[in-house]
């Protein structure tokens, strides 16, 4: 517009001494250009690489949906091992509870045999006692005897016991 102005004024065809009207125009011609012959270029490089910021986007997006997928599959599997590990801490509360009750009852009947073999320990003892007792009596008797035969047996006594038990022994082989 002001290139047309000076112009008209001047009514030739001449300079332009304007520095910022002389570039605005070389800057136009310039543009115009390679708009013209670079356009096509420009216009498909463009392309390009808005296809492949779009191919970059959905790769992106179909990884975050994957990463996605794999975080939710993650916590699935957290939270059946958790459940998992819940169940065998019951199951181990349950075995421990059993195990306790039959060590309780274990414990029980070991105390009861125990107190039965004691019990039976103590009569065996008993009756081991009486009959010590009981052999040293007869031993104490058998030896008085004898000590009295023997302080009191005559030949003649002596003849007649013999006589006496072999007559007993007698009638008791014929009966």
């Amino acid at each position: 517009m002001l290139f047309s102005t000076s112009l008209l004024l001047a009514g030739h065809f001449g300079f332009n001494t304007n520095l910022l009207e002389t570039n605005v125009l070389n800057l136009a011609v310039v543009l115009a250009i390679v708009l013209t012959y670079v356009g096509d270029a420009i216009r498909g490089l463009l392309e390009n690489r808005k296809q492949t910021i779009l191919t970059n986007f959905r790769e992106a997006d179909q990884r975050a949906t994957e990463a996605q997928d794999r975080l939710r599959q993650a916590q699935l599997e957290l939270e059946q091992a958790q459940a998992k590990a819940q169940k065998i801490r019951e199951q181990a509360s349950v075995t421990i509870e059993q195990e306790k009750k039959q060590f309780v009852r274990q414990t029980q009947e070991d105390i009861k045999r125990l107190g039965t073999l004691q019990q039976e320990t103590l009569k065996f003892e008993q009756q081991k006692a009486q009959n010590e007792l009981a052999q040293k009596l007869v031993k104490l008797a058998l030896q008085q005897v004898r000590e009295k035969l023997n302080q009191r047996l005559t030949s003649s006594i002596h003849s007649a016991v013999n006589n006496f038990q072999i007559v007993l022994f007698t009638n008791y082989k014929a009966n």
